[in-house]
């Protein structure tokens, strides 16, 4: 009798340590899942902001088109995203523009140097920055 006892114990035995392999691949397996979720969100809030930054950058570049003596700021919303741009005068044809777009917790910043001819306005340079 006593075999039959002990062989009830290590059934249990196994089966709790299965159990527990079990959940543990589980979680495991759900962690992975809820990472990969938040990483996609963020590279999608990336690509927002950059997005919006550009819009940011072209709202300004109007604003110097129409006015080629304007410097300030500004805002743009767009979806859950907002971003503020600065025209700077840094000489007598030549504007700086910055832009800070946040989306989320997301922020992407962007700089265009302008220049401004008798006929265009040309965009000497334009790059994310930090």
């Amino acid at each position: 009798m006593r075999r039959h006892d002990e062989s009830g114990y290590i059934a249990l035995l196994a089966v709790l340590i299965l159990g527990a392999a079990a959940t543990a691949i589980g979680l495991a397996i759900l962690s992975i899942g809820a990472d990969s979720q938040r990483s996609t969100l963020i590279e999608q809030q990336s690509r927002q902001a950059r997005a919006l930054a550009a819009s940011c950058g072209q709202e300004a570049l109007q604003l110097i088109h129409d006015n080629i003596a304007f410097s300030g700021t500004g805002n743009v919303s767009l979806g859950q995203g907002s971003c503020t741009y600065t025209i700077t005068i840094t000489a007598g044809t030549t504007r700086t523009i910055t832009n800070v777009a946040t989306v989320g917790n997301i922020v992407r910043k962007s700089q265009a140097y302008v220049t401004i001819g008798s006929s265009a306005i040309s965009v000497s340079s334009w790059q994310e920055t930090n």
